[in-house]
């Protein structure tokens, strides 16, 4: 099975705006939406809500889609998208529970937020694989055993019950760490062991906005796919990687990493210098894990290991 996680997909704010004048298309390139859609399977981080309903939360950031967002998702061929962050409830329940019915019209899953603590964290299983979603902040957005919200795990002193109950064999996406950090912290990396421990297939992380390597299992940070958001020249939060995975029943395959540029709210492959900047980073990320990554036609690649 190959699967495209793909990390925060941000359709609110400018790239509404974007929405609202051109096609649901026209926020990814033609070679990107070919490569998300002939994955087996697709999944992204969506840092929004869907709505035109609900009042903003009182944060810095609210991010609010419009219901043509949902287009674009279609567009990309994705099957599931993962709720489980700090944006989800920006504009509020009546927002989140018209995210729900958005996604569902179209018949895309979610995982890491229901309409109550058990749908919140249930595991969602998409061509035989179980995919479970958590963020280790927003506590304030968590679901309650009847009130409507994400699934929140605080993993600094180790993983809850339900959490240990729910990885094995899963796709796990947690949500987890600070913003705008080049590499996991030290408690990301020791959750990440005891999930791989407990028999996770593959774990997914997202919340730096900035790529992360990868150590065996675990893709620390997706990084961003698509948004509006202003760029850090040193971290360079516009230069990131769309990952395509391979795994078996018995196992990860192999993981390729394909060089990606986002510009405002359009993302499309990455050129010359931006790719070679990409491929660089991203070697060094991995080396600074143990985790050798060759370059294989212009793609980064990491074995079996």
């Amino acid at each position: 099975m190959r699967l495209a996680p793909a990390g925060d997909t941000m359709l609110g704010r400018g790239a509404a705006r974007e929405l609202a004048k051109q096609a649901p298309e026209s926020v990814v390139s033609p070679e990107i939406a070919e490569l998300t859609r002939t994955a087996d399977l697709c999944i992204v981080n969506l840092e929004c809500c869907i709505s035109e309903r609900g009042e903003p939360v009182p944060k810095l950031f609210n991010f609010r889609a419009p219901p043509q967002a949902v287009e674009t998702l279609v567009h990309l061929g994705v099957d599931c998208v993962l709720l489980a962050n700090n944006h989800t409830l920006d504009y509020g329940i009546e927002a989140l529970l018209d995210t729900f019915a958005h996604l569902r019209e179209a018949g895309i899953r979610w995982a890491g937020a229901g309409e109550n603590l058990q749908q919140a964290r249930a595991r969602v299983v998409l061509e035989g694989l179980p995919i479970v979603a958590f963020s280790d902040h927003a506590a304030g957005f968590a679901a309650g055993p009847d009130r409507p919200g994400i699934a929140h795990a605080d993993i600094r002193g180790g993983l809850p019950d339900w959490l240990c109950e729910s990885a094995p064999g899963a796709l796990v996406c947690p949500h987890w760490g600070p913003n705008m950090t080049p590499a996991p912290l030290r408690y990301v990396r020791a959750a990440a062991r005891s999930l791989c421990e407990l028999g996770a297939s593959l774990v997914a992380g997202t919340s730096a906005h900035v790529f992360h390597g990868v150590e065996g299992d675990v893709l620390y940070d997706l990084g961003d796919f698509i948004d509006d958001y202003a760029f850090d020249p040193r971290l360079r939060n516009d230069h990131g990687l769309l990952f395509l995975v391979d795994l078996e029943p018995d196992g990860l395959r192999g993981i390729e990493a394909v060089p990606i540029r986002l510009e405002y709210a359009y993302t499309r492959l990455a050129r010359g210098e931006e790719a070679d900047w990409i491929r660089r980073r991203f070697r060094e990320a991995c080396a600074a894990l143990g985790t050798k990554a060759s370059e294989e036609n212009a793609r980064l690649a990491i074995a079996k290991h």
